[in-house]
């Protein structure tokens, strides 16, 4: 059984527990929105699903009874007592942790894993490419993010919101907007709307990531400068074998162009170059290359703070939004 707005103040009340703005806690207190949120996520019978944030429980429970071996993770310790007494009982494994350092290893084992989860609007972005990164047993999620965050992730070359969350992500993923939330189904009620976002793992380009994210820190969050002005190093000659003029923005370059741009001799003696000078990353995170300095839900411009109250009528509004 999932939660309703009843429930869901009821358990909260019991615990004396008040939504952190600092875990980014927004739950949702709609039974329908959290199953269709299973339906869309295609969970089999049996299937090991991996919730991070997953607060007192509804979508822990709606995975259950789609048939999901559920293993829920979550931060808050108050939260934890609760979340065990909902769902333990009926077959969940409940792990009280920072999913930004879990020992994904000791968690999941070398088995595959479907990440179904409400993510915590302040850490979903830089928590999607440490997964895609770092946990290869992850092999495809739906996730709820903000709504711009979602459309960042989901954007490809010449989209307005394309950047470089939008190259990194694709990096190791196909990426897909696949469903809408309206912020009436969430207590508390948050300032945007959501959407889901799925994301299935592919095979990478021929180059290392180490090798390609430089290039695109470097590009991509100064998305509308033209080439030639920040890759100095590299010559007419390797713009032209890499098709391009060096008048291209980069928020128009596919991944087959970042990926000649970053084998290019110029731009390996400018990143090294930067490299040495100590500014070549925006750095943020535990690789430096990995994450830059927009890659946090709140420097996309995103607003991660709830809005205390919810809407007296709640209305499921979940809509496919296929590319």
């Amino acid at each position: 059984m999932t939660h309703s707005i009843t429930d869901t103040l009821a358990l909260l009340a019991a615990a004396d527990i008040h939504p952190s703005k600092a875990f980014g806690q927004n739950f949702v207190v709609d039974p329908n929105t959290v199953r269709r949120i299973a339906r869309l996520a295609d969970v089999a019978p049996g299937e090991r699903v991996l919730e991070i944030g997953a607060g007192l429980g509804a979508l822990t429970m709606a995975l259950m009874e789609a048939g999901a071996v559920v293993t829920a993770v979550e931060i808050d310790k108050r939260i934890v007592a609760v979340l065990r007494t909902v769902v333990e009982p009926s077959g969940a494994t409940v792990i009280e942790g920072d999913a930004m350092r879990m020992d994904w290893d000791e968690v999941l084992g070398d088995q595959s894993w479907t990440v179904v989860a409400n993510l915590p609007y302040n850490i979903a972005s830089p928590l999607v490419i440490e997964l895609l990164n770092g946990v290869p047993q992850i092999e495809r999620m739906v996730i709820m993010v903000q709504d711009e965050a979602g459309k960042r992730m989901a954007a490809i070359p010449g989209d307005e919101a394309y950047g470089a969350l939008s190259a990194k992500i694709s990096y190791w993923a196909h990426v897909k907007v696949i469903g809408k939330v309206p912020q009436a189904v969430f207590y508390p009620r948050p300032k945007v709307e959501s959407v889901l976002v799925s994301v299935t793992r592919r095979p990478p380009p021929d180059i290392a990531p180490q090798e390609l994210f430089p290039l695109i820190n470097r590009l991509l969050y100064n998305r509308r400068r033209m080439l030639r002005s920040m890759l100095t190093e590299v010559s007419p000659e390797e713009f032209a074998q890499c098709g391009l003029t060096g008048e291209e923005r980069p928020w128009t370059l596919s991944q087959t162009s970042l990926v000649r741009l970053a084998g290019t001799e110029g731009w390996k003696r400018q990143a090294a170059d930067e490299e040495a000078l100590g500014r070549p990353l925006r750095k943020r995170g535990r690789d430096p290359w990995l994450h830059g300095a927009s890659e946090s839900d709140s420097e996309l411009g995103i607003e991660p703070e709830p809005e205390p109250g919810v809407e007296p009528e709640l209305r499921v509004e979940i809509a496919n939004a296929d590319r």
